[in-house]
C-alpha cells in the first residue's frame, strides 16, 4: 500500500488531465451512496464531527474519503480539518493507497468548477475575479486556465492583506494578478466570477454582474451559508455538480422558497453535460450560474488518478526512523 502525501498528491493531479478524468467519470457514472455524518466524543472536551464519503466503480476500484472537523483544534493551533483518502482495489478490496485528503479535496473542487465552465463561460472570456482567500481560492486561476484564455485575475476578500498576499504569491507563480477593494466594481469587469468563501450572507449582487457573466458559487454547501443574492439568479440559467444540492445549499433554497426559480428550471448537472444530454452556454449574452457542494464521486475520480499516474509515495512518512 502506498502513502502519497500532499505534495506527491498534489503532483499527480496536473489541472488538465484532472478535469478530464472529472469529465470521463461523471459521464461514465458510478454508485456514490450518502454520507455518513458522525459525531465523536472528547472526554472532557469538546466532541468532532466526522464525515465519511464512500464511492466506487463495481470491479474497479472502491475508495473513502474521511473528514474529521474539530472546530476546538483553532485553541491547539492546528487546523480545524482534517481529511485522508483511502483507495482500494475494486474486486479484492485490498488497499493501495493511502492520499492526502485535503489536496484531493482542493483540486477537485477547483478542477469542478473549471470542467463545468468549460461549457457554461464564454469562450473568450479573459478575466477572472476570485472572491476569498483560502486554500481552494489560491487554485482557482490555474484550474480555469486550463478551459480559457484567463488574461487577467482579480481577488478580493474581507481581509485586504489576504488578497494583497494571494495576488502577490500569484504574480510569483506567473500569474497577471491584482487584489481589488470594491467588490461591485469588479464583479461589473469581470468575465467569470469564482466564489470560494465561508459567507453567511450574500457578498455577490446579481446586480453588478454584466451580461454574459459566468458566476461559479463553491462556498454554500450548508442551507446556513450564502455566497450569492436571489438576482444572481433571476434571469440566469442554472445548473449544479449534482441534484443533491438542491438540497444541501442556502444559496439554493433561500431563493427557491421565495419563488425565484423552480427545481425544474436547473438547466443540468455536470452528469449532463459530460454526457451531452443538456446544452451548455446558449449564447454570448446569457448569464450563467453553476453551484457546486461536491460528491465522493470526484474524490474517486482524482484517487484513481494519483495511483494510475504513478505518483511517487510519499518520501519521510514512509521511511522508518534511524535508531
Amino acid at each position: 500500500m502506498r502513502m502519497c502525501d500532499a505534495e506527491a498528491t498534489h503532483a499527480a493531479l496536473p489541472w488538465d488531465r484532472l478535469i478530464a478524468a472529472l469529465q470521463q467519470l461523471f459521464a461514465q457514472g458510478c454508485e456514490v451512496p450518502p454520507r455518513h455524518v458522525h459525531e465523536v466524543p472528547v472526554p472532557g472536551g469538546e466532541p468532532f464531527t466526522s464525515l465519511i464519503m464512500p464511492a466506487w466503480i463495481p470491479g474497479r476500484y472502491y475508495g473513502i474519503k474521511t473528514i474529521n472537523i474539530a472546530p476546538g483544534n483553532a485553541r491547539r493551533g492546528l487546523p480545524g480539518l482534517h481529511a485522508s483518502y483511502l483507495l482500494c482495489d475494486g474486486t479484492t478490496g485490498a488497499p493501495l493507497a493511502v492520499i492526502d485528503g485535503d489536496a484531493i479535496t482542493q483540486r477537485r473542487t477547483a478542477a469542478a468548477s473549471a470542467l463545468a465552465g468549460r461549457w457554461l463561460a464564454r469562450k473568450q472570456a479573459k478575466h477572472l475575479l476570485v472572491v476569498g482567500a483560502g486554500r481552494i481560492a489560491a487554485m482557482l486561476p490555474h484550474a480555469w486556465r486550463a478551459v480559457r484564455p484567463i488574461e487577467t485575475v482579480s481577488v478580493w476578500a474581507r481581509s485586504p492583506a489576504q488578497a494583497q498576499a494571494l495576488a502577490a504569491k500569484w504574480r510569483r507563480e506567473g500569474l497577471p494578478a491584482r487584489a481589488v477593494d470594491d467588490l461591485r466594481s469588479a464583479c461589473g469587469e469581470a468575465d467569470i466570477v469564482s466564489c470560494a468563501t465561508l459567507a453567511t450572507e450574500p457578498v455577490v449582487h446579481g446586480a453588478w454582474l454584466r451580461p454574459g457573466t459566468h458566476l461559479d458559487l463553491i462556498g454554500s454547501f450548508t442551507p446556513a451559508m450564502r455566497e450569492a443574492d436571489d438576482a444572481c439568479f433571476a434571469g440566469a440559467s442554472l445548473w449544479l455538480d449534482t441534484e443533491e444540492a438542491l438540497g444541501k445549499s442556502g444559496d439554493l433554497l433561500g431563493p427557491m422558497s421565495r419563488g425565484v426559480f423552480r427545481p425544474q428550471d436547473v438547466r443540468g448537472t455536470l452528469a449532463s453535460l459530460a454526457r451531452g444530454e443538456s446544452p451548455g452556454r446558449a449564447s454570448d449574452s446569457g448569464r450563467t450560474v453553476f453551484k457546486s457542494v461536491g460528491t465522493a464521486l470526484e474524490d474517486l475520480a482524482a484517487a484513481i488518478l494519483v495511483v494510475e499516474s504513478g505518483a511517487p509515495p510519499a518520501g519521510d512518512a514512509v521511511r522508518a526512523p534511524r535508531r
